[in-house]
Formats: C-alpha cells, sequence, structure tokens
C-alpha cells in the first residue's frame, strides 16, 4: 500500500525538483526566471536546482533568450537522449511497440506477431519484451517498459489483468514481467494509453477534459479529467463497451447481453452482414466495408444502425463527463465515412442543449499512437511528485538519477 513521504526538507526538495524537470518537459526551452515565475518559487531555488539537474545529464543549456534590454537568459532544455522508455500495445495477434526519448519523441518502432491465446503466451511476451529492450543500446539507458492491454488493470495487485479478449484471467502481468527483466514495468487499459497520447502528444493537447472512445474489435473509453486520466477504483473505469443498451440483446463474452460492443463492434456488424446474406462463409469487416464503399444499401445500412447506437451512446457519456472534446479512433474508424451521419444525428439528438457545442473528432487508427501513450506512463513517473512511496514510479526515478549524460 502507498504510503505519504514524511514532510521532511528532503521532501520539499525532491518536490520543487520533480516540479521543475517536468515543466522543462512541458514547456521547454525556457528561462530560469519563466520556471520561477511559473512554480512560485525564488529565484535562488530554481537556480541550485536547475544546477543540479545539467550536472546530472539531464537538462542542459541550449540557447539564449531574446533580449528585452537587460542581460539575456539563458534557455534550459532535456536532454533528451540520455534515457528512453519503451510502450508496447498488446492486441490478440500482435505487439506494437515505440522507443521515445525523454521528452517523449519515438525513436524507434518495431511490431511483432503475437499469439496471446498461446498457452506459453507470457513466456513469449516476456522473450520479445527483453529483444526490445536491448535493442536500443545500453540496457541502463532503458528507465521502463509501459504496456497497454486491451481490458481491465488492477495496480494494486501487481498490476492485475482482466482481459476476456486475450484470454486473461487475474494474471498479474506487470509483476511478472518485472520480476524476469529487472525492469521498471507499468500496464494500463490500452485505450488510457491512447488517451494518454493525444493528451500529451495529439489533438487532446489543449483540452483538460476530453473522452477517447475507440471501435473495432470491442469498444473502448479513456477519460482524461482535469488534464489527468481517470482510472477509477479499481482502474476498470472505462468499460464502456459493457454498457447494457439493448434489453435481452444479444450475448457479450462478458457474461451480459445487449452490450453497445454486441451491437457497434466489428464482429457486431460482420454477424449483421451474416444473418442478412450479404457476406458469405470466412468473409469478415474487411469485406463489409469493401461492399459499403461499393453503394451496398444493405451494408450500409448495419453501418448507419451501428452509428446511430454509438451516437446515442456517446451523449450519454458527455451529459455526464461533460468533456470539451470526443476523440474516436480504433481500427473500426476505417468505416467512419458509413458511420458518421447516422453518429451525427443520433448524437445531436440526444445531447443535454448546454452541451451542444462539444466537439467530436475522428482520429485516423494508429497503433503506434497507442504504444506512445504506454511509454508515456513510464515518462510521468519520472516528471511526477513523489508524494507517496509507490514502488514502479520509485523504481524509474532512481533508473533516471543513475544514467549518464552521455549521448
Amino acid at each position: 500500500m502507498a504510503r505519504p513521504r514524511n514532510g521532511s526538507g528532503a521532501l520539499i526538495r525532491e518536490l520543487n525538483r520533480s516540479a521543475i524537470l517536468a515543466f522543462i518537459w512541458q514547456r521547454g526551452p525556457i528561462a530560469r526566471v519563466e520556471i520561477a515565475k511559473a512554480l512560485v518559487l525564488s529565484p535562488a531555488t530554481v537556480t541550485v536546482l536547475t544546477r543540479d539537474l545539467v550536472q546530472e545529464g539531464l537538462v542542459r543549456e541550449v540557447a539564449q533568450a531574446p533580449s528585452t534590454g537587460g542581460r539575456p537568459g539563458i534557455l534550459l532544455g532535456l536532454v533528451a537522449e540520455v534515457a528512453h522508455a519503451l510502450g508496447v500495445k498488446i492486441s490478440s495477434h500482435r505487439l506494437t511497440a515505440v522507443r521515445v526519448s525523454l521528452d517523449g519523441e519515438p525513436i524507434q518502432f518495431a511490431d511483432r506477431p503475437f499469439d496471446a491465446s498461446a498457452p506459453d503466451a507470457v513466456d513469449r511476451l516476456v522473450d520479445e519484451l527483453a529483444l526490445l529492450a536491448n535493442s536500443g543500446g545500453r540496457q541502463s539507458r532503458l528507465l521502463g517498459i509501459g504496456l497497454g492491454v486491451p481490458g481491465t488493470v488492477d495496480p494494486r495487485h501487481g498490476g492485475t489483468v482482466e482481459s476476456p479478449i486475450l484470454g486473461w484471467r487475474a494474471l498479474p502481468l506487470a509483476a511478472r514481467v518485472q520480476d524476469q527483466l529487472q525492469l521498471p514495468v507499468m500496464v494500463d487499459n490500452d485505450v488510457n494509453t491512447l488517451a494518454v497520447s493525444e493528451r500529451l502528444y495529439g489533438r487532446g493537447r489543449a483540452a483538460e477534459n476530453s473522452i477517447t472512445v475507440t471501435i473495432g474489435l470491442g469498444v473502448g473509453l479513456g477519460i482524461i479529467i482535469g488534464g489527468e486520466l481517470y482510472r477509477g477504483a479499481l482502474g476498470g473505469a472505462g468499460e464502456f463497451g459493457h454498457v447494457r443498451v439493448l434489453e435481452n440483446g444479444p450475448s457479450c463474452y462478458c457474461g451480459g447481453r445487449g452490450c453497445l460492443e454486441t451491437l457497434v463492434s466489428d464482429a457486431a456488424v460482420t454477424a449483421a452482414g451474416h444473418e442478412i446474406g450479404i457476406l458469405d462463409e470466412g468473409d469478415g469487416v474487411d469485406r463489409l466495408r469493401e461492399l459499403a464503399d461499393g453503394g451496398s444499401r444493405e451494408a450500409r445500412e448495419i453501418y448507419a444502425r451501428a452509428g446511430r447506437t454509438l451516437g446515442r451512446a456517446v451523449a450519454g457519456l458527455v451529459n455526464v463527463l461533460s468533456p470539451q472534446l470526443v476523440l474516436v479512433s480504433g481500427e473500426g474508424t476505417q468505416a467512419w465515412p458509413h458511420l458518421e451521419a447516422a453518429f451525427e444525428e443520433a448524437f445531436r439528438a440526444d445531447l443535454f442543449p448546454p452541451l451542444a457545442g462539444v466537439t467530436v473528432e475522428v482520429d485516423p487508427w494508429d497503433d503506434a499512437k497507442w504504444a506512445r501513450g504506454a511509454a508515456a506512463l513510464v515518462l510521468r513517473a519520472t516528471f511526477s511528485p513523489p508524494l507517496y512511496a509507490h514502488q514502479p514510479d520509485d523504481a524509474v526515478r532512481a533508473r533516471l538519477t543513475t544514467v549518464d549524460g552521455a549521448a
């Protein structure tokens, strides 16, 4: 269980140090005087702590600020190459990995086949992660590994994963991988990692409150409130696909009936195509999309029904959470031209009138974004204030202070 640290002078120094480092990460290059103003710290405190950060090789003087008549200030920036983080999106059939530098910029991509249903899937995952971890040079440069998985993640018990899609039940994934690789490992729902990626690097940068809805194999939700990811009490916030939208509807793999996923996922629209006979045995969602693209009235109506159902459900979310921005992503957005009109009509019709101005944007499907968000789990631990003893965060910070500053 996390325990508050004591209120010593050392804690205050750590807090200020983390705040300065995070501010440079977010706003740099920036002058010391601007850091002091923004964080309400004395110039002397900022000078001392940034000097330490420069000596540790984490920050460097990168340029001079334009002079306004006095002595020009020196701008500080991160030494991005001093450390890396690895993010991996795990799906039922492949691994997508992104290695990022300390400033979050991608420097290496990888895509590997993976069978999550295999009896030795976790052992194979560990082997692949070991290869990925060592592919970027010395392991001492790697701060940790972030993993995005489809399912719920309980952070209280070793990052225990419940993922019906992958067939993983009560799996202490973070603990298993960390024990094998001797690296800090952080695990979260994959849609949460996408929401983090959008908040830090994408369309959600200007939105303090946003939701990311994904469609495709399932239906997912990532919630950003006040600029931070909301995970809920047990890490299960965002199981939007398992909200019941139809009484006595189709059976869902979760054990329920009439879940949103059973009506709008790729499997749902494909099943509808088979039911009315426009898809042959063995045909999947790609074929249904081809038919819709080609003008098939039946295929387009299947997508329209799914779009209307999704639009009503998302309107309910907006009415409860009042976000500034709704992002729609996932592999299912490849059929968005056939979903959009019905989605928009149902969504706007069901919105609480004062929220009618909320923006909906569709983000092209890109698994690398999800993986980048998983890597950001590690980076955020690096820059987060050390108010509470939390083993993964502490381990990442410890690795950051032991890497050297050489390129």
